[in-house]
């Protein structure tokens, strides 16, 4: 719907005078519901006018606007009270000023501007939302950090396909949270879903020129509206409110069922792209202030994102922007964490991070949101852009050093050992799976973080999914209509004799023996797992490892499984009842030394402990972790043995710890064990070659 051209149905003159009749200056920023109208506070501290445009469908399919004068408050801010408008009036902002992009002045009234604090979006028009409190925080279900398991999805990707979930559901916040999806997540063994963007969105521009879209999210519209696209059509036919309801609906059922919900959030960067970008809310209101810049002028922005712009963390109105958006989504959607997208970006005092900037103070310090579960990805592009493990409590990080290690070891190492080449000594392996100390635990407890705070990944939205891992030596982005440049070539990738696709019965077995060790790994190494939705099936996106801009079977979860698929779903829920049930494979702090009953040790495949030269033997692929529990009464001990061998090899088992052991899982064997297997301390067992196996104690 366009903006009609008719005459303004009422001036400005008058609707001043009315604004400034009733003016009563907000404490907060947006377009508010109160008793008799809406209070109104925005900032543009650069602008000699600005005007609350009010919008009202006319009978030719345009909207009849009605501006209302706003009145210079104090800091830049500009305020008002409108009486008799109620919620879902459709509004936006006119802007009067210099016009001097050189000077960061984009002023331009004959824009409509969205609010950026807009609680409802409906095509791109801000919408007036009933957004009082109504959340119960002691209904959250306050996973403890040891206990939590990650699950990445994507809203729309998760349920479209998903049999049981009515059609009109697939796809949706309310399918999300349909009793077959919620049954599913709880059988899986995973506690928390943490799902890419659902602020509202913008499509690049040209992604929309290519008849694209940008599926992932990362390009924000809005940082306190939900994206309307991914609730169902009723909700987005009834307007913002009922997309809102659903959303809080959605996070209210998972919260019954026992999961917590995770918000991927972008407050590094917007949808107005670069200068050359469209002018939609923020550069229109204060383009010099809520981005970065280089040097002193306003020519050219600093990037640090990859985008076109960055969000400027020097500026308080964009600290608090950030803040005002947490809170509200914690407290009155009912949310339970969030995992900050390009987290460096932040925290940037201009060119440099701080990790003492005020952001993350604000953020260890606040009452209400410093509880959550908070959770960097601790890179951007920028100048030393690469942090991970220097973000301060209470945030936990995404641990790319977990993924490479991981990768490295059972995927590129053992290529280079299949074709008679040496790969890497154990060191950073056995790092990974204690829980990354040398990042995680700069200060002695109780100050220091533990091992919950490294977010172990092998893969993520970005990147290949588990099963193109191990089917792909290369990228293949040419669906995203980019020529295939666009996607990480570093890829820690290995096909297994051929690329992609193959019915090569012994290549099939030696991939998929592959995925197993990986989920292994990563779900029984310290720290918090997060698993990539799929990949517990083998999901393939047939070497696209950059599908942001795809919203088909490519990208969509298939839930029709072959009978290997059902076996890799089976060996990943045995995995995480394994975890789940026994407290020595998730550690909860960081081991204190103890030279006689230490609560990790190492050995070699004689059952020997560990010395600095098999350390830095790079043709050593035989390796035994022993985990006691941290208080005895916790069960048994666990003992973790590892083949990265390319041939069988004969291990002795410990008999440092306990006297007899029972098999539990074995990654050469296609499901989980029925009975688990005994044996003693000290025997002499054939391991295959690239597998591993748990044992417990009895």
């Amino acid at each position: 719907m366009t903006i009609s051209p008719a005459p303004v149905l009422e001036t400005a003159a008058r609707a001043s005078d009315t604004a400034r009749r009733c003016a009563v200056e907000p404490d907060r920023f947006g377009v508010h519901l109160r008793a008799e109208g809406v209070e109104a506070m925005v900032h543009a501290p650069r602008a000699v006018a600005v005007d609350l445009c009010l919008l009202d469908p006319g009978a030719d399919g345009t909207w009849q606007e009605r501006r209302v004068r706003l009145h210079r408050a104090r800091w830049g801010r500009w305020a008002g009270f409108v009486p008799g408008v109620r919620a879902g009036q459709a509004y936006g902002l006119r802007v009067h000023g210099p016009w001097e992009p050189t000077h960061g002045l984009w002023h331009n009234s004959d824009t409509l501007l969205l609010d950026p604090y807009a609680r409802g979006i409906a095509d791109g028009i801000g919408v007036v939302v009933d957004d009082a409190f109504d959340g119960d925080p002691a209904q959250h279900p306050r996973i403890p950090w040891e206990t939590t398991v990650v699950y990445e999805a994507h809203v729309r990707g998760l349920t479209q396909r998903l049999p049981g979930v009515p059609e009109h559901l697939r796809g949706t916040y309310a399918g999300l949270a349909h009793p077959e999806t919620v049954a599913y997540l709880k059988d899986l063994g995973v506690t928390a879903v943490e799902l890419l963007p659902i602020h509202a969105k913008a499509s690049e521009p040209a992604l929309t020129q290519r008849g694209m879209s940008n599926y992932w999210g990362y390009n924000t519209l809005g940082f306190f509206a939900p994206e309307p696209s991914y609730a169902t059509a009723a909700a987005q036919e009834a307007g913002p409110a009922a997309v809102l309801d659903e959303v809080k609906g959605m996070v209210s059922l998972l919260h019954e069922a026992g999961l917590e919900v995770i918000l991927d959030v972008v407050y590094n960067h917007t949808c107005e792209g670069g200068l050359d970008g469209p002018l939609l809310s923020w550069r229109g209101l204060d383009g010099a202030g809520y981005y970065l810049h280089q040097g002193i002028t306003h020519t050219a922005y600093l990037d640090v994102t990859g985008t076109g712009n960055s969000l400027d963390f020097r500026n308080p109105v964009v600290v608090r922007m950030a803040l005002d958006s947490l809170r509200y989504w914690s407290q009155v959607v009912g949310v339970d964490g969030f995992r900050f997208d390009l987290a460096v970006t932040l925290a940037r005092r201009g060119e440099r991070f701080k990790p003492d900037h005020p952001f993350l103070v604000a953020l260890s310090t606040d009452p209400e949101l410093s509880p959550l579960k908070l959770i960097a990805e601790p890179w951007d592009v920028g100048p030393d852009g690469w942090r991970t493990g220097q973000f301060p409590a209470p945030m936990a990080e995404w641990n790319d050093q977990f993924r490479d290690a991981i990768r490295t070891f059972w995927i590129a190492d053992a290529a280079a050992t299949v074709h008679g080449n040496s790969g890497h000594d154990l060191r950073d392996l056995a790092t990974r799976l204690a829980g990354s100390a040398d990042m995680f635990a700069h200060e002695p407890p109780p100050d220091g973080r533990g091992p919950g705070a490294s977010i172990n990944y092998v893969t993520a939205h970005d990147g290949f999914t588990l099963a193109d891992l191990v089917a792909y030596d290369h990228k293949h982005n040419e669906a995203n209509g980019e020529d295939n440049q666009d996607g990480s070539n570093h890829n820690i990738s290995w096909n297994h004799g051929v690329e992609g696709e193959t019915d090569d019965p012994e290549i099939l077995a030696h991939r998929r023996r592959t995925m197993r060790n990986v989920l292994g790994t990563l779900l029984l190494a310290s720290g918090t797992p997060m698993l990539t939705a799929g990949d517990e099936l083998g999901r393939t996106q047939h070497g696209n490892n950059n599908a942001y801009c795809l919203d088909d079977e490519t990208v969509w979860v298939d839930w029709h499984l072959a009978p290997w698929q059902e076996d890799l779903l089976a060996t990943t829920r045995h995995l995480l009842a394994l975890r789940r049930q026994h407290p020595a494979l998730r550690p909860g702090r960081f081991e204190v030394p103890d030279p006689v009953h230490p609560a990790l040790a190492w050995y070699d495949e004689h059952g020997a402990s560990m010395t600095v030269e098999r350390w830095h033997d790079v043709h050593r692929r035989v390796l035994q972790m022993y985990r006691r529990p941290q208080l005895p009464e916790q069960g048994s001990d666990a003992l973790v043995v590892i083949n990265g061998a390319a041939n069988p090899v004969r291990v002795t088992l410990t008999s440092a710890g306990a006297d007899q052991f029972r098999l539990v899982w074995d990654s050469a064997r296609k499901t989980p064990p029925p009975d688990a297997e005994m044996a003693d301390a000290g025997t002499t067992v054939t391991m295959p070659e690239l597998s591993m196996r748990v044992y417990l104690s009895c």
